[in-house]
């Protein structure tokens, strides 16, 4: 079968070309063109490639047939630029506040002028947060299974900025802060108020881990299977995983009492809120017999 790979850059010197493939539209996938690009031109591995229709609006899936996506003719390639796994992307995202806190909390003359007593607001805070991110790199190894292997190599930086300077120095640098250590009356917490957000985090980092079990039990490995979520959190709405780490965090907050704590949260949270958004909706458009009484991120609100 004779496909046309043309270039949605004008300029390009490469495209069009022909491929000759064995087989037919109904035994031809997506794969096989890819990978077919990619030992004509070694430069562009199948994740770097985007095909298209004509129409821009069908990307083909690198699973299925032509036939199953109604290809028959040219189809339209885009260079997404060098990619990383998303795998590694977590793990450096994550790596970040794991590094940063640390040193803001240990080097405390380097960074503040003196040495002080640490509240134990400030050591409750401490290990919450670090315990949080070794939590979310163990499940980066071992729960979770990525629709998209891969992203463009540059927006890690982008990634990476709202976790080391939002949860990482900005977090730090005030948490840890003189402002709130041993002996000053900002950072008087009574029992209640400490364990008992300890405890509602430690819930909401369970509750959280278990959403996440859940969501990697509906996808076989290596696939990209989609599945209707159910069971604990998931009854009311569709990104519990989200609402649970709104809630640890917002637990961390009431603990600190410290704005930048606050403000990681809400630029955290209203970023979780836009894509459990984009995925409640596409959750009611795949499948017909969605549950209507899910909300996307908050339960009985949105």
């Amino acid at each position: 079968m004779k496909i046309t790979i043309a270039s949605r850059n004008p300029k390009s010197t490469k495209f069009p070309f022909d491929l000759e493939l064995t087989g037919t539209p109904d035994s031809i996938k997506t794969s096989d063109i890819t990978q077919a690009i990619h030992k004509k031109f070694p430069k562009y591995y199948p994740e770097r490639q985007r095909l298209t229709t004509d129409d821009k609006k069908n990307v083909l899936v690198s699973d299925k047939t032509l036939a199953e996506q109604g290809v028959d003719g040219t189809l339209y390639f885009k260079d997404l630029g060098p990619q990383i796994g998303w795998r590694t992307v977590f793990l450096i995202e994550y790596g970040g506040p794991m590094l940063i806190h640390p040193l803001f909390y240990i080097f405390q003359k380097t960074i503040y002028g003196y040495t002080f007593e640490h509240s134990p607001m400030q050591v409750a805070a401490y290990y919450m947060v670090l315990a949080h991110f070794f939590k979310r790199e163990l499940e980066t190894i071992f729960v979770h299974r990525f629709s998209h292997g891969t992203m463009p190599f540059f927006n890690v930086f982008k990634n990476s900025a709202h976790y080391w300077f939002l949860s990482g120095v900005n977090m730090a640098y005030w948490i840890y802060h003189p402002y709130f250590s041993q002996g000053k009356s900002v950072a008087v917490r009574n029992d209640v108020w400490l364990y008992g957000c300890v405890a509602v985090w430690a819930w909401a980092e369970l509750s959280n881990l278990i959403t996440h079990v859940t969501l990697r039990n509906l996808r076989p490995p290596g696939s990209r299977v989609r599945a209707i979520p159910f069971g604990y959190g998931f009854d009311l709405v569709s990104c519990a995983n989200y609402f649970f780490e709104f809630i640890a965090w917002t637990a961390v907050c009431f603990l600190t009492t410290s704005w930048s704590a606050f403000l990681f949260n809400i630029v955290a949270t209203g970023q979780m809120y836009i894509w459990a958004v984009k995925k409640h909706k596409a959750y009611k458009k795949e499948f017909k017999d969605y549950p209507r009484n899910r909300t996307a991120m908050f339960p009985f609100i949105a």
